[in-house]
């Protein structure tokens, strides 16, 4: 096992670990204001970025090649698949904030709505747990 890998995933690990205890919950969603509602959405894009942080490290460690490009976020993960890093039902997992990757990097906070995000608050922590257990051999 690469040392310096399992360092830098443990690192990310904690970042993630510390963004999740700062997301509400999804009761507390529809009561958000939009500043907080727009808080709420960085956190979760935070998440999703953490775990991206954690693949390239990984495609790094085993020479796999970084996807870049315009579709670089769903091939990263397609990649992940296909190097056997991750699971097809994580990808399908992940597929739901990766989305809103997309969407929150490039709409309004405006148009942000409680609803949408309510599913990716409340299943953010049991898609982590299994990301985790997932990567858990380059740790």
């Amino acid at each position: 096992m690469d040392e310096r890998l399992s360092k830098k995933i443990n690192a990310e690990l904690e970042n993630i670990d510390e963004v999740l205890k700062e997301i509400p919950t999804h009761e507390k969603l529809p009561y958000l204001s939009t500043l907080e509602l727009a808080g709420a959405a960085a956190l979760l894009h935070n998440f999703y970025n953490g775990i991206e942080n954690i693949l390239k490290q990984i495609f790094i460690a085993e020479n796999i090649e970084i996807p870049e490009g315009k579709s670089s976020h769903k091939e990263l993960i397609e990649t992940a698949v296909k190097s056997k890093i991750i699971s097809e039902g994580l990808k399908n997992s992940l597929g739901e904030y990766l989305a809103f990757r997309h969407f929150f990097s490039h709409a309004y906070a405006l148009d942000l709505y409680a609803d949408k995000m309510e599913p990716l608050t409340q299943n953010a922590k049991e898609v982590y747990s299994n990301f985790k257990k997932e990567i858990n051999k380059y740790r």
